[in-house]
């Protein structure tokens, strides 16, 4: 008989809401496409103990791989803001540039599920049964398709288009690329990553695409299930840190100004990383890249190094490397507290607050002849992080009630 295996043994790492089962592609419709209850196509004839030595093997073999060499993070341990970006840069610069063609290849190591499946985080349901489920080598590599549930293949999350399309090493930087069925990759385009409130398209796991709701942007998104959210935060992390004054011509998107985000996108993005911390999958996914590509993603590695970054008041960001500085008064706040910056700008700032433990907070602020007026009197005593946005600017600073 044919081993089969039962959806509720192979759950995703990560745990969230449940989202009803559905079972649109049957084998009639998708017959190259099986659904996690049924059998898995492409096996031979084995024993139920075989099958579970094997799964055992295959399991073991993830808990074995590379782990973080010995003083790999040594250069950046104890920098703060822009010296810890540019160290970082350095520690994971220059890794073993793939072929394009070679990436499906990958996928097999860094993005396969303890079933033998495609990790694919479009179509995923974490803590369910997913609408379908695709397997390597059994011919799913997308051709041509019109739904859901037909195919999956390489989807670029930082868009191609935002660095000047097919550009090495870019290009196939396994670290935010991933395997995705193919139909909904088509529909997430070069949109960026969003909230959606009231989607105009819904994929089969509950990913959206519709007018973004984050404080900063209006435009059309796309919104990940709140499970991969962390994911794709720290694959752009990555990429901010890697081609760090290496974006020499990028052209750019609504959510990216050449390698950084735009302010509003790293408030989100922040958000999402501290919500949906790192997981085992990320970290046998990095061990696995690391095998490949001799870098890391520093983010997985240690989460911290995001707060220590973006959160630093040392990390300032404005076209022609002009420091914008602000002064903050009084010291503790008091119902208000009150920003005054260096430089006119001609823009309403988006002004981001976060507690001590990066939570984002809803607050009311005000703006008139350089000062930014924030509403202080409902937080409790210690320390906030906030965020200041404008077009092509960015400025992270303390205040302390």
């Amino acid at each position: 008989m044919l081993a089969k295996v039962p959806a509720a043994r192979f759950k995703a790492m990560n745990t969230g809401s449940r989202i009803p089962e559905r079972n649109h592609h049957n084998r009639s419709q998708c017959p190259w496409v099986v659904a996690a209850e049924e059998e898995v196509v492409g096996f031979k004839k084995v024993s139920m103990k075989t099958f579970g030595l094997l799964i055992l093997l295959i399991l073991f073999t993830f808990q074995v791989t590379a782990q973080v060499p010995q003083g790999y993070y040594n250069e950046a341990i104890g920098l703060t803001g822009t010296e810890l970006q540019e160290a970082l840069h350095e520690i994971i610069k220059d890794h073993q540039v793939q072929t394009y063609a070679s990436l499906y290849q990958h996928f097999e190591l860094t993005d396969r599920k303890p079933n033998l499946s495609v990790w694919d985080m479009y179509s995923d349901v974490p803590s369910g049964t997913p609408p379908y489920v695709y397997y390597y080598n059994s011919g799913h590599e997308c051709g041509n398709y019109n739904g859901e549930g037909q195919c999956y293949n390489r989807e670029h999350s930082w868009p191609q288009s935002w660095f000047g399309g097919s550009i090495l090493p870019m290009h196939t930087d396994l670290f935010h690329i991933y395997p995705t069925d193919g139909y909904v990759n088509n529909r997430r385009a070069n949109y960026p990553f969003g909230e959606v409130s009231n989607a105009t398209w819904t994929s089969l796991n509950g990913s959206k695409v519709g007018a973004n709701t984050t404080a900063g942007y209006t435009g059309v998104v796309f919104e990940p299930i709140d499970e991969y959210k962390g994911d794709f935060a720290r694959s752009y992390f990555y990429m901010s840190v890697r081609y760090y004054g290496q974006d020499n011509g990028w052209p750019g998107s609504p959510q990216t100004d050449g390698s950084q985000l735009k302010p509003w996108a790293l408030a989100m993005m922040m958000d999402w990383h501290n919500q949906d911390p790192v997981s085992e999958k990320e970290i046998n996914r990095n061990n696995e890249v690391y095998n490949i590509q001799g870098n890391r993603n520093p983010f997985i590695d240690h989460p911290e190094f995001v707060n220590q970054i973006w959160s630093d008041p040392s990390h300032i960001r404005e076209p022609g490397n002009k420091a914008l500085t602000a002064k903050v008064y009084p010291v503790p706040a008091g119902d208000y507290c009150y920003v005054s910056l260096s430089e006119p700008i001609t823009t309403y700032p988006v002004v981001v607050v976060y507690d001590g433990l990066g939570r984002k907070l809803n607050t009311d602020y005000g703006f008139a002849e350089g000062t930014i007026t924030i509403e202080t009197g409902v937080f409790a005593r210690g320390f906030y992080i906030v965020n200041i946005g404008l077009q092509n600017q960015s400025l992270f600073i303390k205040i302390l009630k």
